[in-house]
């Protein structure tokens, strides 16, 4: 099995950013941290680039849309940061209802990961729900994508989101193989005998139903475990830390 990295999302702790970005680093370092995901590149880009180093935070991937007009400068915002992998988090759900709509998705993520590879970046792809639906056979959105994506394009799956679209997570992972290289991860309790699909409920690591022994099991070829909550109910620095524990215990 690949020597697995642990990161935190810096999406997760958006709210406190506003108090600055050089102590929200500190912070992140002191709950355990040694690496960083992070967003909103143009925005944070100069001030990370001096803040990273200084709480001694690397960030091996970041998010960014990549399908819009500013590629060039997130592509380069990236590079100068050290990232190794840039990441699309998302398309819009209406561009994942049928196989054709996927394509043209694949299609548009492949044109980006040559301009990402002038930068010497390589790209990925984040989901959400309803890239891990049904749209052609037994096949999921995920699937149809893979199987089109140029093979230098990976994958960071969110097994969160993955499983509230429905997925079956192990057996998705086991189908793409080593295509996935980073994973998302955050737990979601039962609510009336179902996952509970409400972002709010979102738990950390192994509080939840999810099964991580068989997830991580499932793919090997994730070097990195990114920490994140889309929304959290408790203080998310103790949660952060709480799924970073588990995390450890679950690859030790």
């Amino acid at each position: 099995m690949t020597h697995r990295a642990t990161a935190l999302q810096l999406y997760s702790v958006r709210e406190r950013l506003d108090e600055g970005l050089a102590p929200a680093l500190e912070r992140i370092a002191a709950a355990g941290f040694s690496r960083i995901e992070p967003y909103d590149l143009l925005r944070l880009a100069d001030e990370l680039r001096t803040a990273m180093p200084a709480a001694g935070l690397t960030a091996p991937t970041a998010h960014a849309r990549l399908l819009g007009d500013d590629q060039e400068a997130v592509l380069a915002a990236a590079a100068s940061l050290g990232v190794a992998t840039i990441v699309d988090p998302m398309t819009e759900a209406e561009r994942w209802r049928t196989r054709d709509d996927v394509l043209r998705v694949a299609d548009d993520l492949n044109a980006a990961a040559v301009r990402a590879a002038a930068h010497g970046l390589v790209l990925g792809y984040h989901n959400h729900a309803w890239e891990a639906q049904v749209v052609d056979g037994d096949a999921t959105g995920l699937d149809v994508l893979a199987d089109a994506l140029d093979p230098a394009v990976v994958l960071e799956v969110d097994a969160y989101w993955a499983a509230v679209g429905g997925a079956d997570v192990p057996a998705l992972l086991a189908r793409l193989g080593d295509r996935v290289r980073a994973l998302h991860l955050k737990d979601a309790p039962l609510v009336d005998g179902s996952l509970s699909h409400d972002p709010h409920d979102q738990l950390p690591v192994g509080q939840g139903a999810l099964d991580w022994r068989a997830i991580l099991a499932a793919a090997p070829t994730a070097e990195l475990l990114v920490v994140e909550f889309d929304q959290y109910r408790g203080d998310v620095l103790e949660g952060a830390a709480a799924s970073l524990a588990a995390i450890d215990a679950l690859v030790a």
